[in-house]
C-alpha cells in the first residue's frame, strides 16, 4: 500500500492567516455578517465554482479529508484514516463513529457511496466534482464505517479531491433530490452550519450546529462553532459593500479591490489576502471558434496582454501577474514567464504574417473580416470589469478589438457548456494541478472546446502517476503546452482579499483561499 503522505503533492505559497491573529478569549454566540458581490443561483455545494457562493455553502457540508494550507498535507476530517492501493485505483477509508447529518440521519459509508454515485449525474453545474470522479468505478461499502472507492485507471489526484468542498458529504434525502431542486432548496449536511434560509440574489442565512463534534483536524475548537448565525448578503456593488463595512453594517466583504484599499485601511479594517491556487484569471478561447481556432491569432493576443499593468492598475496591493496557466501557490506550478512576455511588436509582427491588415479604424481585417472578438465575463468579483477594460485597451493597441459582454453568474455553466462564446474570462481555483485535467482536457467535459492533441497524454499521466517526482515532470510540460499554443491567455493570479472588521477574530483561508468560519468568534 502507499502511504498516504506520498500521493499529496506539497503547496508551495502562503498558508491560511486568520483576521485579528486570533488575540484575545474567544467569546460565543453573536451574528456574522458577510457581503459578497453575486450569487451563482444555487445553494449545493457540489454543483458551486463561485468563491461569493462556496463562502457560504462550504461551512453546511464536512468533506473525507482536509488541506492544511501550509504545507498541502492531507489530513483528517470525516474519514480517520485511509489507505492507498499499490497502483492509485483503490481508496480505502475508515470514517469516524457518530458523525450525524442536520436530518439526524447517520454517516455511513452506504451515503458516501450514493454520493459519489450520484455525481455524475449532477449536470452542467457538477463539473468540477465529475471531474474529480473521472474514471470511477464504484464504492464497495465494506461496512458501515469502512468503504473502497475504485477507479478504471490510477487517479492520483483523487486524494486532495476528497478535501474539497465539490466532494463534501450530503445527507441521502438530499441526493436522492434532482440536481435543480438541490440548487433551490440548498442541501442537508453534517456541517458546523445549517441552511436557515436561502433567498436567491439577495441572501443566504446559516444556523450554527448544535452538537457538533467532528471538525477538522485544522480547527482549534472542538465541537460546535463560535457563532450563532451567519448572513451572507449579496450587494453587486463594490462601492456599498466597503460602505456597509466602513460604517459597521456587515462585518466582513469579500472581492475587495485596489480602489476600494485605502479606505478601508483608513477606517481601521483589517484585510486579509491569499493567493488562490488553480487556473489563474486569464481569456480562454472557444478553440473551434474563428478567428481564435487560429493559434497564431490566440498567440498574438497573449503577446499583446501587459499583465504587470493589468495587476499594478486593476488588483489588490501584492497581486501577482500570471507567469503560468497555474498560480505560484499550486502544486507542481513552473514557472513560464518568459512565454508570457509583453511584446506588442511581435504580436503585429505575428499577425501580419497571418495575413491580418489595418483597417481604416485601426482593427485588423482579413477576407473582409474585422479582428473582432467578445469577451463574456460575470460580475463575480470587483476587479473583472476594470481588469476588462484595459485589456480592451492593450489590444486595441496591436489592432484587435475586444467587445466586452456581461453575463448573469447564474447562467455562465450553461453558456460555457453550450460553447456559444469567443473568449471567456475567469479563474478556476484547487490546490492540486489536476486542474489542468478538469479545464483543458479533450476526455472530460472540454468547455473550451481544444482539439484532441499529445496534451490529453500528459494530463491523463500526471492524474495517473503515483510517483510525485514523475507527477510534476508531467504537470510542467502540460503547462508549457497550454501556453506555447495559447489554448487559454493568462492573465493575473487571483488574490482573494477580503475586508474584515476588527471585533471579526479567527476567519481562517483554506488551501483554496476560501474560508472556514468554524472557528470565527466576535468580539
Amino acid at each position: 500500500m502507499l502511504a498516504a503522505g506520498l500521493a499529496a503533492l506539497t503547496a508551495c505559497g502562503s498558508g491560511g492567516g486568520a483576521s485579528g491573529g486570533g488575540t484575545g478569549t474567544p467569546r460565543t454566540g453573536g451574528t456574522l455578517t458577510f457581503a459578497v458581490g453575486s450569487d451563482a443561483g444555487c445553494a449545493d455545494p457540489q454543483q458551486v465554482a463561485s468563491n461569493d457562493s462556496i463562502y457560504s455553502v462550504r461551512q453546511l457540508v464536512d468533506s473525507l479529508t482536509d488541506q492544511d494550507p501550509s504545507t498541502g498535507k492531507i489530513v483528517p476530517w470525516l474519514a480517520q484514516s485511509w489507505t492507498i492501493g499499490d497502483d492509485a485505483r483503490t481508496f480505502t477509508f475508515h470514517l469516524r463513529p457518530g458523525v450525524t447529518f442536520s436530518d439526524g440521519t447517520p454517516l455511513t459509508s452506504k451515503v458516501v457511496k450514493a454520493n459519489f454515485d450520484a455525481v455524475p449525474k449532477l449536470g452542467p453545474l457538477g463539473l468540477l466534482a465529475e471531474g474529480y470522479l473521472s474514471g470511477y468505478q464504484g464504492t464497495d461499502v465494506v461496512d458501515d464505517l469502512t468503504f473502497k472507492v475504485r477507479f478504471k485507471q490510477p487517479n492520483a489526484q483523487f486524494l486532495q479531491a476528497t478535501a474539497t468542498h465539490s466532494l463534501g458529504i450530503e445527507a441521502e434525502a438530499s441526493v436522492r433530490r434532482t440536481p435543480q431542486q438541490r440548487c433551490a432548496q440548498g442541501i442537508v449536511g453534517s456541517g458546523p452550519f445549517t441552511l436557515q434560509k436561502y433567498v436567491p440574489s439577495q441572501s443566504i442565512t446559516l444556523a450554527a450546529r448544535k452538537g457538533y463534534a467532528w471538525g477538522s483536524s485544522l480547527w482549534k475548537k472542538p465541537g460546535t462553532a463560535y457563532l450563532d448565525r451567519v448572513v451572507f448578503k449579496i450587494l453587486p456593488e463594490s462601492g456599498v459593500r466597503t460602505g456597509g463595512l466602513t460604517s459597521g453594517q456587515v462585518d466582513a466583504i469579500g472581492s475587495v479591490g485596489r480602489a476600494d484599499e485605502a479606505a478601508l485601511k483608513a477606517s481601521g479594517v483589517q484585510l486579509l489576502a491569499r493567493a488562490n491556487p488553480g487556473v489563474v484569471f486569464g481569456l480562454t478561447p472557444n478553440n473551434t471558434r474563428s478567428p481564435l481556432n487560429d493559434e497564431k491569432v490566440r498567440q498574438a493576443i497573449a503577446l499583446g496582454v501587459d499583465r504587470q499593468q493589468v495587476a499594478q492598475t486593476v488588483f489588490p496591493a501584492g497581486t501577482h501577474p500570471a507567469t503560468s496557466v497555474l498560480a505560484h501557490t499550486t502544486p507542481g506550478y513552473v514557472n513560464v514567464g518568459a512565454a508570457l512576455a509583453h511584446d506588442p511588436a511581435r504580436a503585429k509582427a505575428l499577425l501580419q504574417s497571418d495575413g491580418w491588415t489595418p483597417g481604416g479604424d485601426g482593427v485588423l481585417q482579413k477576407g473582409g473580416k474585422k479582428l473582432s472578438i467578445t469577451a463574456t465575463w460575470a460580475p463575480v468579483a470587483a476587479t473583472n470589469k476594470p481588469a476588462l477594460e484595459l485589456l480592451q485597451q492593450q489590444l486595441k493597441t496591436i489592432g484587435v478589438q475586444l467587445a466586452l459582454k456581461e453575463q448573469p453568474v447564474a447562467q455562465l455553466a450553461q453558456l460555457q457548456t453550450s460553447g456559444n462564446f469567443d473568449l471567456l474570462f475567469g479563474n478556476i481555483t484547487r490546490a492540486d494541478p489536476d486542474i489542468l485535467r478538469s479545464s483543458f482536457s479533450t476526455k472530460l467535459a472540454n468547455p473550451y472546446k481544444l482539439p484532441a492533441t499529445g496534451l490529453d497524454a500528459l494530463l491523463d499521466g500526471q492524474a495517473a502517476e503515483p510517483d510525485q517526482a514523475k507527477r510534476l515532470d508531467l504537470v510542467a510540460q502540460a503547462q508549457r503546452q497550454i501556453v506555447q499554443h495559447a489554448y487559454t491567455i493568462p492573465v493575473v493570479e487571483l488574490q482573494t482579499e477580503l475586508g474584515v472588521a476588527k471585533k471579526v477574530h479567527g476567519l481562517l483561508f483554506d488551501a483554496s483561499s476560501r474560508i472556514q468560519l468554524h472557528d470565527t468568534w466576535i468580539g
